[in-house]
């Protein structure tokens, strides 16, 4: 197809101001699918993004829309709103020449919107403000778009005015993206030039590429050869997402589409490569991505230890899928043989964790996350630690640093002072606030990531009564005077439930969780000492007391002698238990680690 008929564009958002739901609307508007086969979030395959309303992985259809009598090809690749998958978008917007910067009615310019904005204009997209939810009860449309001109310096003067969940005014934003969005460029005479955004694992076919093409031609049979991993390969199927999978015979510049190539090793494939033709290769490859970094670390172990392999193949597929992931074996006193893995932040954790569960009913022990550290020795040198049992000792520690993220809420103006308080008391920075109108606020601090990630979302949410919203990005390593918080079982040290805390919060840290722990633990036949400690120092002690059995219920009367038998009978085997007896430590007490709600 001619480029000039093509248009390749993107839906950016903040989570919930309905991506998804547009995406729903173009699809049924062009006749992509029939009212019949039409259901909500049909572009979110996964199961967990069904159940959460939320957008986990960007995917992509072709959409075909007859504008003043010429048929376009229209290309869309939905991105997820939440700022854990910001990577994902970062990677759409890379296939793409336009953007439609979707704000919700009521709300109006949220922190991801910001985000997601400033990263469209970064990769010189042309932008499309749209305000969706306009048949809303209550909506405040000229004064979003006021946001819209203020915050982004957009110009709002030509902004669509959209209902996705009504389907109102659909047909005006096919024929923007088509007026306002230009076209590819790139030519079918030159060296086939085809960046990979993302790539999936299918049980029976083998690994799926996704692609989209910026110069040259792919067909059915060719030769390919993939620049970055020095790999060549046939393609045996090649085709497009009419939203699903239909074979064509070639893709040519500016299309996007899918190749199959028969690979069944899941790491063969990386995102961000270059496939060119093998005989007439492309002189340099394209330029890609950086790669994501990881930046919160937990460990995950099988229940049962024979499940051990099950769980490597089922993180590999994930891998496959999900770049930004990534895992490797790891084992631990009390827990066995598992693997540490990295995450882009809470929610990616989260979901990783679930879909292990619940699509391949996995049973998981999960251990508390940590965010990444670097340690400089006395000798020189720079260790990254994303493991708390990798902490030297304190004697050849230098500095100490943490990763500092800038981030930024916005938040109604009578919230300002509570917010405050709240990144006051997570060793906040204060850098900036902005008034966006006269009732809501952006405030900009800059804070350490360990305090963000555990649930700085969720009180942002309860202190903002739901009204809060807030993005963040890693500026950097400080030093700080953090030390590693041993928790002691028994007299025995439970690695998985070792931190790393800074030093005036390791008291009350230490307090909180060896409470916490005394409600997780159930009681024994001996009893259990629970301490905190920095080094040898014990810093915090709670004891489970023993399970009482009356031994002398069953001696009626008779001499007392007897019954002082049984009890010493008793006591003996309770001091043996104690020495060899096991503890048992559920689940719920390795994520107690994580629960700070009792500690304020």
């Amino acid at each position: 197809m001619d480029p000039k008929f093509i248009r390749n564009f993107s839906i950016v958002a903040h989570i919930d101001h309905g991506k998804s739901t547009l995406a729903d609307q173009l699809l049924l508007k062009s006749g992509t699918i029939t009212q019949r086969e039409f259901r909500e979030q049909i572009l979110d395959d996964l199961e967990i993004e069904r159940a959460r309303g939320i957008t986990v992985k960007a995917r992509s259809v072709t959409i075909n829309w007859t504008l003043d009598g010429q048929q376009y090809e229209l290309n869309l690749i939905d991105t997820p709103g939440h700022v854990d998958f910001h990577y994902e978008v970062s990677r759409s917007l890379a296939a793409c020449e336009g953007a439609l910067l979707l704000v919700d009615a009521f709300q109006g310019v949220q922190a991801q919107t910001v985000a997601n904005a400033y990263a469209a204009i970064s990769a010189g997209l042309e932008i499309i403000p749209v305000v969706n939810k306009i048949d809303l009860p209550v909506t405040r449309v000229e004064e979003v778009l006021e946001e819209v001109e203020q915050v982004l310096g957009l110009d709002a003067s030509d902004a669509l005015r959209v209902s996705a969940k009504a389907g109102l005014n659909i047909e005006s934003v096919f024929e923007a993206i088509i007026r306002v969005i230009p076209g590819p460029k790139g030519t079918a005479e030159h060296p086939l030039k085809a960046l990979v955004f993302d790539s999936k694992y299918d049980n029976y076919r083998g690994v799926i590429t996704y692609i989209r093409v910026f110069e040259g031609e792919v067909r059915k049979g060719d030769k390919i050869r993939f620049m970055r991993e020095e790999m060549v390969s046939e393609v045996l199927e090649i085709g497009q997402f009419r939203p699903n999978m239909k074979p064509c015979e070639m893709l040519g510049p500016g299309q996007v589409g899918y190749i199959l190539t028969g690979l069944k090793e899941l790491s063969k494939v990386t995102v961000g490569d270059t496939v060119t033709q093998f005989h007439a290769p492309a002189a340099e490859p394209l330029p890609g991505y950086q790669k994501p970094k990881q930046m919160v670390f937990c460990g995950m172990y099988p229940i049962d230890a024979t499940d051990f392999e099950n769980l490597r193949e089922e993180l590999q597929k994930l891998s496959m899928n999900d770049s930004s992931f990534s895992f490797l074996p790891e084992t631990s006193d009390a827990l066995g043989f598992g693997f540490r893995c990295g995450f882009l932040g809470m929610l990616h954790m989260e979901i990783v964790q679930q879909r292990l569960e619940g699509e391949q009913h996995m049973d998981l022990i999960q251990t508390a996350p940590n965010v990444t550290y670097e340690i400089l020795t006395r000798d020189g040198n720079l260790m990254v630690i994303d493991n708390p049992q990798e902490v030297p000792d304190a004697g050849i520690i230098e500095e100490f640093r943490e990763p500092i993220s800038k981030v930024s809420f916005i938040v109604p103006s009578q919230h300002v002072g509570t917010i405050m308080q709240l990144c006051q008391d997570r060793r906040g920075v204060y850098r900036t606030t902005e008034y966006l109108g006269p009732n809501r606020a952006q405030i900009v601090y800059e804070l350490p990531l360990s305090e963000i990630v555990y649930d700085m979302y969720d009180k942002l949410k309860s202190v903002t009564s739901g009204y809060g919203t807030m993005d963040y990005e890693i500026i950097g390593f400080q030093p700080a005077d953090l030390v590693k918080m041993d928790i002691l079982v028994k007299g025995v040290k439970v690695d998985a439930l070792s931190t790393i805390v800074h030093r005036s919060n390791a008291e009350r840290r230490g307090r909180a969780l060896v409470k916490r722990l005394k409600e997780e633990i159930t009681k024994h036949q001996f009893e259990i000492a629970l301490q905190a400690a920095i080094g040898t120092r014990v810093i915090a002690r709670e004891t489970i007391s023993a399970l009482r059995k009356n031994v002398t219920a069953k001696c009626y009367g008779g001499d007392i002698t007897r019954k002082r038998k049984l009890l010493e009978k008793q006591k003996e085997g309770k001091k043996r238990m104690k020495q060899f007896g096991e503890v048992e430590i559920p689940q719920k007490a390795f994520l107690s680690v994580l629960d700070t709600t009792k500690e304020d």
